[in-house]
């Protein structure tokens, strides 16, 4: 991509909306200070983050890392050592958040331990990067939203998209100025999770795995291989493509469009292949209802093609599908507009949080956000699990 004048101003007019102004840009490229990062949870997630943002970023000091699995924290050292700086491992995160040189943590756990790690990082005093979904269970949200509002430090929630450029300048030139008209139909899909699909054979516990950890608050039961190494078919742990998937393009959804009050939801799927002891659905789809548009979502775990991963947005005067590498703008008259992203979103959202740490700017995607792309989240899991139609105000009752 060039990075031509124009797309430069839009850049610009990003970081002005997310508080950071020309002065402190500016100071970027010369402040000396770091930020003594904390990494709970070291798998597939926040290796994804690793390679992607923190390499880009140097002024994260990684010093320390838990998980509950020993070996999973020294294979993450291991890949990870040039962006590590001799860090101290923790089984028990707690023991992590007791260590006073760490001044921030990212947290990228199973979805059912979000809230208790970021409670009680709350509590440590930490700055916190907290993967989504930002919460597990419609119950914990307004905990988790108070006890943010009552901290000093930054938190941000894991929708990188709310850090890329051109879904800002997206918003600026043709959802800002009503360029396509009427947006009717927004839809979204994403397939094929290959490691939400494995035949896994039961496998001893090995003995440097903490299961009562990894179990934490969620119902206690007896080991199983699968459960932990497969944890987001597991309503217990996670809420599947609903919230893995779901939230990601609901949330560019409702900030392009302006509009975060869903008004009802219905959610159908099931297991129509995995016929396995999973409990969440292999397959789902769900349209969320709100003034005046539909949000359309389709997912599954399993090989389906569908294209690139992406939200399209059907209006009266053009149409627009963007994703994760650009986007593609069609009018109905005119001539179609194509645009390039070549930055790794992992490494914009880093180094948002980054940003937000040491410049004081505020965070691209703060706890609002995350609570915003709940609800629609929250609707269409209970309509899933009740088999009818939800309202938001279902989400109280």
């Amino acid at each position: 991509m060039n990075m031509n004048r124009r797309n430069f101003l839009y850049s610009g007019a990003a970081l002005t909306a997310a508080g950071i102004t020309a002065k402190s840009y500016a100071a970027i490229a010369g402040a000396n200070d770091k930020i003594h990062l904390g990494v709970i949870g070291t798998g597939r997630r926040a290796s994804a983050v690793f390679h992607e943002g923190v390499s880009h970023e140097p002024r994260v000091k990684t010093i320390a890392l838990a998980d509950v699995y020993s070996k999973q924290i020294e294979d993450f050292s291991g890949h990870f050592s040039s962006l590590l700086s001799a860090p101290q491992h923790y089984v028990d995160y707690r023991d992590l958040l007791a260590n006073k040189d760490v001044d921030s943590v990212y947290i990228a756990t199973p979805d059912h331990l979000h809230v208790d790690i970021a409670l009680n990082a709350i509590k440590a005093d930490k700055n916190i990067y907290l993967e989504k979904p930002t919460a597990h269970r419609w119950h914990e949200i307004h905990t988790l939203e108070h006890a943010v509002a009552s901290s000093k430090r930054v938190f941000q929630c894991g929708m990188q998209q709310r850090s890329g450029w051109h879904y800002a300048k997206a918003k600026a030139e043709y959802f800002d100025t009503k360029k396509l008209g009427d947006v009717i139909f927004v839809r979204a899909t994403w397939n094929n999770f290959p490691w939400q699909r494995r035949d896994l054979p039961q496998l001893p516990k090995p003995a440097d795995l903490r299961w009562d950890l990894f179990l934490g608050s969620a119902p206690k039961v007896a080991w199983e291989w699968s459960r932990y190494t497969s944890w987001r078919g597991y309503h217990d742990y996670g809420n599947g493509v609903l919230a893995d998937i779901m939230t990601h393009w609901v949330d560019v959804a409702q900030w392009l469009m302006n509009d975060a009050q869903p008004m009802k939801a219905s959610a159908l799927g099931g297991d129509y292949v995995l016929h396995d002891d999973r409990t969440n659905p292999d397959t789902v789809s769900a349209i969320v209802q709100y003034k005046n548009w539909n949000f359309n979502f389709e997912s599954t775990v399993l090989p389906v093609e569908s294209g690139v991963p992406g939200v399209t947005f059907e209006g009266t005067e053009g149409s627009l599908f963007i994703t994760r590498e650009g986007y593609d703008y069609k009018p109905n008259k005119g001539d179609a507009v194509h645009v390039d992203n070549k930055q790794p979103l992992e490494a914009l959202h880093m180094k948002a949080f980054v940003d937000s740490v040491l410049l004081g700017n505020k965070p691209t995607a703060p706890i609002a956000a995350g609570v915003e792309a709940t609800v629609p989240v929250e609707m269409a899991l209970r309509s899933y699990w009740d088999k009818k139609t939800i309202s938001r105000a279902d989400l109280t009752s």
